[in-house]
């Protein structure tokens, strides 16, 4: 019984090839990301699809950052048959299962979200990725968050393209769902730059992870408050006297709310 398990479990581990929603033979449909706002990752686990790439960090069973371009034209309002959640197959950990999340009380919450990828069917479809979902609590995930995606595509239209790089707070001691122990982080974030590297403007929020009628100004912090709740190093591609006087400090001018 034993070595039938054990059999089982190579074979799994070796020739286990989950669903995919990405096609590499499509041309033309690929995001470009601006490799000097990238963060690190902690793990080393990055993947990178079509339109976003992400950080696995598997001990909390989901994506440390998402990050993605979001630009003017990618706001369409295409009608996309919305798919079913499926593990990443480019995540080798594998990313936890949507079943994880029946029965929570939790919203599997899109970290880049499905309404900024309708441009094109695989785009859209990629987003629904395990690797891409955090447990959300609903109010919160269709309440201020969404509130928050809303500006973001306001600001996309405004100046044409925005970097966006989001994720949970993924802290030891946080409450855990499903069989493989999703964390449910406390507080999520989202920073959001446009520009170059040169003259960059930056923009970071953290939510504590519950619905708020608050406006969204007063959510926002410094880059180094969530370098700090995370320990990820955002913007490491700028030079290093720029990212330290940007992340220090908390400047909404030039964004419209």
């Amino acid at each position: 019984m034993l070595t039938s398990c054990v059999v089982g479990f190579w074979l799994f581990e070796n020739f286990y090839t989950p669903d995919t929603y990405s096609d590499s033979k499509v041309q033309g449909l690929q995001t470009d990301i601006n490799i000097d706002f990238l963060p690190s990752s902690t793990t080393g686990a990055i993947v990178e699809h079509s339109h976003f790439m992400l950080s696995y960090d598997e001990p909390f069973e989901q994506a440390e950052w998402v990050a993605y371009t979001l630009k003017k034209q990618h706001l369409t309002y295409d009608d996309r048959k919305r798919p079913y959640f499926i593990e990443d197959p480019k995540v080798k950990t594998k990313s936890a299962g949507w079943r994880n999340y029946k029965g929570s009380g939790y919203d599997r919450g899109h970290l880049c979200p499905a309404g900024d990828r309708r441009f094109s069917e695989q785009a859209y479809n990629e987003t629904f990725y395990t690797s891409n979902i955090s447990p959300q609590d609903r109010d919160f995930n269709a309440g201020v968050w969404n509130r928050l995606e809303m500006q973001v595509r306001q600001w996309a239209k405004q100046h044409d393209e925005i970097f966006v790089v989001t994720g949970g707070v993924l802290e030891n001691g946080l409450d855990e769902i499903g069989e493989e122990d999703v964390d449910v982080p406390r507080y999520y974030y989202k920073i959001v730059a446009r520009g170059n590297k040169k003259a960059p403007k930056i923009l970071a929020f953290l939510f504590l992870g519950k619905e708020s009628t608050k406006p969204l100004r007063q959510f926002t912090v410094s880059v180094d408050e969530v370098e700090k709740r995370t320990g990820i190093d955002f913007f490491e591609g700028l030079p290093d006297n720029l990212e330290a006087k940007l992340e220090r400090e908390v400047d909404t001018g030039g964004w419209k709310f």
